[in-house]
């Protein structure tokens, strides 16, 4: 079946659909060998050979998580810098993940990961109004008239921001902690809330991103979304356009989960001394049932420990000779 050549490049987790189309007009797409410079163009994604900078996309099952970024830590795959990046923190994913949209290099919390870019691009789009709340102390006291002017737009250099919800939490001496949730994406949006009304902000975390938490997860950890997590973005933002069973995540999954050691069933605890697996039990000693072992003592044994009973009467020829 064809299919927009933008879609394909995107679900294949390469890019987001508008990356993909830049990459389309800029001539570094090929399909069959031929290069396309047009949006409209089309192909099948199961016979044509497509290839983006001379290498042939594989098709990836989607894969969607959310990890709980720590501090210090970049939202990119790499950084010319040296800096510990997402990355790092992802590699038993089972395929190659991308962050939708950034948390700053200072910022912690919630930040989804997928190789699905229309996922990525149908979260980030402006129209979307997906929310996004975050928990910040910012340095001074700000009462309810300093937390309206957050809450009706701050202007800012690139224009007025849009309405978010705001909550003061509490005050710490010369400090406030608030919440807020944005509808919006810019660049650094809050810090620069923070600069433009005098209340610089000092820590920030994200505490969910469309509704997906890192409840749970300590920073630097990160889980597989659940199908009714998929399903409610789905229903909200009508992305992923299909939501496949848990199964096809499972890769994923057991690349996280650290391997068991394995135990054979009716195998006994281990045993002291002397009880190595494999090992005979001992002529006369108690057997893993309970009995006793119906193994006759050896000669050798009877001289070293005695035998039971009366005494063996002996025969002549070991009668001891007179001196």
């Amino acid at each position: 079946m064809e299919e927009r050549l933008q879609k394909i490049i995107a679900r294949s987790g390469v890019s987001s659909r508008r990356a993909a189309e830049e990459l389309i007009t800029a001539g570094r797409v090929r399909v069959n060998g031929r290069i396309v410079t047009e949006l409209g163009a089309k192909a099948d994604p199961r016979r044509d050979k497509i290839e983006v900078d001379g290498k042939r996309l594989i098709a990836e099952s989607p894969v969607y998580l959310v990890l709980h970024k720590p501090r210090n830590v970049v939202s990119t795959l790499a950084d010319p810098e040296g800096r510990p990046t997402v990355a790092d923190l992802v590699r038993g994913a089972g395929a190659r993940v991308y962050p939708v949209g950034r948390l700053d290099f200072a910022t912690s919390g919630v930040l989804l990961m997928t190789n699905d870019g229309e996922f990525s691009n149908g979260l980030l789009h402006p129209r979307g109004g997906v929310p996004k709340t975050y928990v910040l102390k910012v340095r001074g006291v700000m009462d309810e008239g300093d937390a309206d002017v957050w809450r009706t737009g701050v202007e800012l250099e690139d224009g007025k921001t849009l309405p978010a919800d705001v909550r003061i939490l509490r005050h710490e001496g010369d400090k406030t902690w608030l919440e807020i949730t944005l509808r919006e994406g810019r660049n650094q949006q809050i810090r620069r809330m923070g600069e433009a009304t005098g209340f610089p902000v000092m820590r920030l975390a994200r505490l969910s991103f469309a509704g997906v938490t890192s409840e749970g997860l300590l920073p630097g950890k990160w889980r597989l979304l659940t199908v009714d997590e998929l399903l409610a973005i789905r229903k909200e933002f009508g992305v992923p356009k299909r939501v496949r069973p848990a199964v096809d995540q499972a890769p994923a999954q057991r690349a996280k989960q650290p391997q068991r050691p394995r135990t054979h069933v009716g195998s006994a605890a281990p045993r002291d001394r002397g009880g190595e697996r494999g090992e005979r039990p001992r002529a006369g000693h108690a057997t893993r049932e309970g009995g006793r072992d119906d193994r006759r003592a050896r000669p050798s044994d009877r001289r070293e420990r005695g035998a039971s009973g009366p005494p063996r009467e002996r025969g002549p020829r070991e009668r001891k000779r007179p001196g």
